[in-house]
């Protein structure tokens, strides 16, 4: 089984894919699709969409998972996340893999054992549960914790 974590981002969107064999884990490959902030907004999302198929067509995942959403503060970057965001959605339908969304907390407790834990503390484990990962950056470490997650909760949650 093959997992692809997501962590959208207008600015640079984390991806991750993993392989699952019963419980072992192994890595399969990481990145980020950063966008310029000069580029027009629809461009932007253009080039999200259009990397996230490649991706996809690339490495074959069979599920997909998500961080649910969080407000921010600020309503303009929340806004920016959430197109990102649908964008990601659409590219992850459009392939008809199943998508999977986990509360931050989940992420967390899945990872380190603590619905509480740093983010310093889940790009180690990241690291720890696939050995020979180096993710290329906080959002693709991201994006696969994403994935571990999935490959944690997929028996509970089917």
């Amino acid at each position: 089984m093959r997992i692809l974590g997501l962590d959208p981002s207008l600015t640079s969107t984390g991806w991750g894919v993993i392989e699952v064999n019963g419980n072992r884990l192994q890595y399969v490959a990481d990145g980020f699709i950063p966008t310029d902030p000069k580029m027009p907004i629809e461009d932007r999302l253009e080039l999200i969409f259009k990397t996230l198929n490649e991706v996809i067509l690339t490495y074959q995942p069979q599920e997909a998972a998500i961080e649910k959403t969080f407000l921010n503060k600020n309503p303009e970057t929340s806004l920016k996340l959430s197109m990102a965001r649908g964008v990601v959605i659409l590219a992850v339908g459009h392939n008809h893999l199943p998508l999977f969304e986990f509360d931050p907390t989940k992420v967390k407790k899945a990872l380190v054992g603590v619905g509480r834990a740093e983010k310093t503390q889940v790009e180690t484990m990241v690291k720890i549960l696939l050995p020979g990962c180096a993710p290329k950056n906080n959002d693709s470490s991201d994006a696969l914790a994403m994935a571990i997650t999935r490959s944690h909760y997929r028996t509970a949650l089917g």
